[in-house]
């Protein structure tokens, strides 16, 4: 059992709003976290799992089923296959609202965020807050095992498999199931197979710039085409996009986003990695453990702040740059090496943005300063950090 930071964010939230949506990939826990949360809540909680047959035929008379309902939280699985509820969960909030109850009413769970999102905010805007959740990160996982969580990555079957050989059949499983499934379901005028091609290029690709015509020859389609394909990764917390920053500098800068499959396990999968051996001696390894270092330090973040890479044409970058209140205010760098050193890039870049707290992220756990006012430090410690701030 791994406890998952976003149970006590998802109980927060729904003491404060009518719904909450819990929005994360396929397999990354959502389920396992809500009925986690309906065995403690105070007024009792019903379940209802609607990609199966049996439950969505109690949501028959849906209107009548969910007022009978009182005050236990309702709990909706896969909300996407019954987009019209969604009128019906606005009318009982407003009913109830004026009855006085006003918190803990419904949770709602998907996996396709954009889509999800426009659903609930166009019908339920007001009524709902919104949770992610994303696959384990290193704050809930042991600090001494780290490389089994970049390894395996972080959906929990895949991470408590018994040896690796059995995490890499889950997650090859689990690719197979997303482009058999779940593309046809959100996408079905997209070809999967093709979805699938694209997917491994970005895993060998890992952390590179977005260049649609490289990826458009390659799969023999055009650049608008290559977009709408990754938008729907993006869609389903499969990929992530690392827009770059904009702002007036008076600096060239490089204006394309850098992509990351997700999870480091998937992207390990894709490229047929099932142990450490194979990882480190890939090209892959040192774009793998960056994006490994990137999604954890997000998920730490939180929503108060806005990541960015940055890059100008003639060579200064920062990684990971991340922004609060509207302006600059941490650089990180991720070096996998046990004694990092850093380019004068680096630091004409937080010049350029100015910055001052510079990390660099590495493999150990002690924390030393580096030349241009950094300092090294390991990921756990720097996540730690970020979420006291």
């Amino acid at each position: 059992m791994i406890n998952r930071d976003a149970l006590n964010t998802l109980s927060k939230r729904l003491h404060e709003a009518p719904a909450a949506v819990l929005l994360g990939p396929r397999q990354v826990g959502k389920t396992t976290l809500a009925l986690e949360l309906a065995e403690n809540w105070e007024q009792g909680a019903v379940y209802l799992d609607l990609e199966r047959p049996a439950d969505r035929l109690r949501l028959d008379d849906a209107d009548g089923f969910l007022r009978a309902q009182g005050n236990k939280l309702v709990i909706l699985d896969e909300i996407h296959r019954m987009p019209g509820l969604f009128e019906v969960l606005r009318g009982i909030i407003d009913q109830r609202r004026r009855d006085g109850q006003r918190f803990g009413q419904f949770l709602l769970l998907g996996s396709a965020s954009l889509d999800l999102m426009q659903q609930s905010s166009e019908t339920l805007a007001g009524r709902v807050a919104y949770v992610d959740i994303g696959p384990v990160h290193t704050l809930e996982w042991p600090a001494q095992d780290l490389d089994a969580l970049w390894l395996r990555g972080g959906f929990p079957d895949s991470l408590l498999a018994a040896d690796d050989a059995a995490s890499l059949r889950w997650r090859d499983d689990f690719v197979r199931s997303y482009l058999q499934r779940d593309v046809p379901l959100f996408a079905p005028r997209l070809p999967a197979e093709t979805i699938g091609r694209l997917w491994t290029m970005l895993a060998h690709q890992q952390g590179a710039l977005l260049q649609q015509s490289r990826l458009a020859s390659g799969l023999g389609v055009s650049s608008p085409t290559v977009d709408r394909y990754i938008d729907l990764l993006v869609d389903l917390q499969l990929v992530h996009r690392l827009r770059p920053w904009s702002g007036n500098i008076g600096k060239r800068l490089v204006k394309a986003p850098k992509l990351y499959v997700r999870d480091s396990g998937l992207v390990h999968a894709l490229l047929g990695l099932e142990s450490m051996h194979a990882l480190v001696g890939h090209p892959v390894c040192g774009p793998s453990y960056e994006g490994f270092c990137i999604s954890n330090v997000l998920a730490a973040a939180g929503p108060g702040c806005a990541a960015y890479s940055y890059r100008t044409h003639a060579g200064a970058e920062i990684d990971l740059l991340l922004e609060k209140a509207g302006k600059p205010w941490m650089a990180i760098e991720i070096k996998r090496s046990s004694a990092p050193a850093l380019s004068k890039g680096f630091d004409i870049a937080c010049a350029d943005v100015q910055v001052a707290q510079r990390y660099v992220v590495y493999p150990g756990t002690e924390r030393f300063p580096l030349r241009y006012g950094a300092e090294a430090i390991g990921l756990t410690a720097l996540m730690q950090l970020l979420r006291k701030t």
